[in-house]
């Protein structure tokens, strides 16, 4: 937390039906993902606003040397994916049901992770709420002391706006080197970066590694 003051929210608190099913999942298939039980020597890449997993399940299928945990704050996502968990399980995902921010915060070490994507957040498109995207200086800064030097960060939007922002604020980083980038070829072309496409919209990739 910086300053003693919390951090500015970077998400729209979205409500879902939270049905006996998914409250099981949460209490019982939860606590067999808990990163506090993973190897600490394996590295570990964060996915921040995972929604129901898709692209982590697939990044964690093609990256088996490699951790990843799955954040999100909609408590009907993190049901489904810890239910595809126990259906298919995958022993390199873990799961957090949490603001990423207070992860970062207060959870994830200095130097701890191997990278970190951002796929498709929160735009927050009107001017007095910018502050609120999750690509801004303070959170840049709290990544770079997060992410090992070399680690990367991924960054996926169909909104262009959203896009040169984003672009702006890392490229004025002094830790973060990068710029545009190949779309994840292991990144499932479904939810967001669907109904972007579908909609006429262009995705924008951004690479960037960690100095």
């Amino acid at each position: 937390m910086p300053d003693g003051h919390p951090r500015i929210r970077t998400f729209h608190a979205r409500h879902g039906r939270v049905t006996d099913v998914m409250r099981s999942a949460l209490a019982d298939i939860g606590p067999r993902h808990d990163v506090a039980r993973r190897d600490p020597d394996r590295p570990l890449v964060l996915e921040i606003g995972c929604g129901s997993g898709e692209a982590a399940l697939a990044f964690a299928d093609t990256h088996p040397e490699v951790d990843v945990l799955a954040a999100d704050v909609h408590t009907p996502g993190i049901a489904h994916l810890l239910l595809a968990l126990d259906a298919d399980p995958r022993p390199n995902v873990w799961v957090a049901r949490a603001d990423a921010l207070d992860l970062l915060d207060h959870d994830l070490g200095p130097g701890s992770l191997a990278g970190v994507h951002v796929f498709f957040p929160d735009p927050w498109p009107k001017a007095r709420h910018r502050k609120r995207r999750f690509i801004r200086a303070d959170v840049l800064d709290l990544l770079a002391d997060r992410i090992a030097p070399g680690g990367h960060l991924l960054v996926a939007t169909d909104v262009e706006d959203y896009a040169r922002h984003a672009r702006a604020e890392l490229d004025a980083h002094p830790d973060f080197v990068g710029g545009p980038g190949e779309r994840p070829g292991w990144r499932p072309a479904e939810g967001y970066e669907a109904k972007g496409t579908a909609a006429g919209r262009t995705i924008v990739e951004l690479a960037y590694r960690r100095r």
